[in-house]
Formats: structure tokens, C-alpha cells, sequence
């Protein structure tokens, strides 16, 4: 009985903590990264103590969506490279990608630096996501339909152009999927037009 009752306030605390990122996440997209936490708690069904006994600050509630997020776009990449043509792979992952971008838009930027540190919370997420979407470029890029000097970086920061775009206007955000397919149009053109100008032929 013992046991069973020094487990029970940990599987409580956990729901907790899943309840609290899940309500989050909508409302931050409802409401932007400045949302009230306090409305958070109160959707969440919890005490604005609870929430902050789980996320301390505003930050560590982000960092915790993020990190969420990092980890759910690494195992997409994954499932994607598996079951999906390499080109229809990158494209697919790169849609999801662009299209939960705006959700997170307005980070502070403690929040954002954080992602270029090796000690921060958000990196071993960061750096997995990055390292699965790079094998989805690779297989691309390696079945010729990816142009070769192409980098993750490039894609990485060519998609965040895209959903920076799409997140200015409204008639913008209606074109997302076609300013991307731009994006990928361009990525697919033959490695013959990245040579260098003095390369013969």
C-alpha cells in the first residue's frame, strides 16, 4: 500500500504536466508566446501554483513546447524516410514543419540563443530533429532529385523564410503551401547549375 500510494502523487503530477503542455500549446497559438499563464492554469483545469511548480517561468514552459516539438519532428523524419519516396519525404516533412512554425513565432530571444548551446535544454531535441531531416536531404539528394550542394542548414533556414513570410499576411498565409512549393522547386534543379561559372561544359 505503501509503494502503491508514494507512486500515486508522481502519476498525478505527470498528468498534470502533460494536461498543462497540451492546453499551452493552444493556447499560444490562440493567443501568441505572451499568453497569460494564468489562463493556461485555469484551462488546464490546475492552480497557477501547479503550473509553476512544473514550469518555473515562461521560459521553461516554451523550452518544454519546444522540446516537445523537436522531438515529435525527428520521429516524423524518421517515419517519413521509411515509407515515403525520398523527394515526397523532404517535401512532406518540410510542409509540417513550416505549417506548426507560427505557433512559436515571437520567441524571446534568451529562448532562441538557447538552441546554438551545447548546455542548453533544447539542444541534444535540436540537434536530433536536425540530424533526421539532414538524412531525408541526403536520400534525396542521394536518388538525384535534390540539387547536391545543398545543406540541412540551407533547408532549415529556407523553410523559416517561408514561414516567416506566411505569417505576415493573410493572403500570405493562403499562398504557404505554394511559396514553399517554390522553395522545393528550387532545391530540385540540377547540380549543373550550382557549378562554378568557370567550370567548362
Amino acid at each position: 500500500m505503501a509503494a502503491s500510494d508514494a507512486r500515486a502523487p508522481r502519476a498525478d503530477a505527470q498528468r498534470n504536466y502533460e494536461r498543462i503542455l497540451a492546453v499551452a500549446r493552444t493556447v499560444i497559438e490562440e493567443q501568441g508566446t505572451q499568453a497569460s499563464l494564468r489562463d493556461v492554469a485555469r484551462r488546464a483545469g490546475v492552480g497557477l501554483g501547479t503550473l509553476y511548480r512544473h514550469f518555473p517561468s515562461r521560459d521553461a514552459l516554451l523550452e518544454a513546447l519546444l522540446r516537445r516539438r523537436f522531438d515529435d519532428l525527428a520521429a516524423r523524419a524518421d517515419v517519413l524516410g521509411g515509407s515515403c519516396p525520398p523527394h515526397e519525404a523532404l517535401a512532406r516533412w518540410l510542409d509540417e514543419f513550416v505549417a506548426g512554425a507560427g505557433r512559436y513565432r515571437g520567441l524571446p530571444a534568451s529562448i532562441m540563443a538557447t538552441l546554438r548551446a551545447d548546455d542548453s535544454p533544447l539542444h541534444a531535441s535540436c540537434l536530433a530533429m536536425r540530424r533526421s531531416v539532414g538524412a531525408l536531404l541526403q536520400q534525396a539528394q542521394t536518388a538525384g532529385q535534390v540539387r547536391p550542394d545543398v545543406t540541412a542548414v540551407d533547408v532549415f533556414a529556407l523553410a523559416n523564410a517561408v514561414g516567416w513570410i506566411a505569417e505576415q499576411d493573410p493572403a500570405l498565409t493562403a499562398r504557404r503551401e505554394h511559396l514553399l512549393a517554390l522553395v522545393l522547386d528550387g532545391l530540385g534543379h540540377s547540380a549543373a547549375t550550382s557549378r562554378p561559372l568557370d567550370t567548362p561544359g
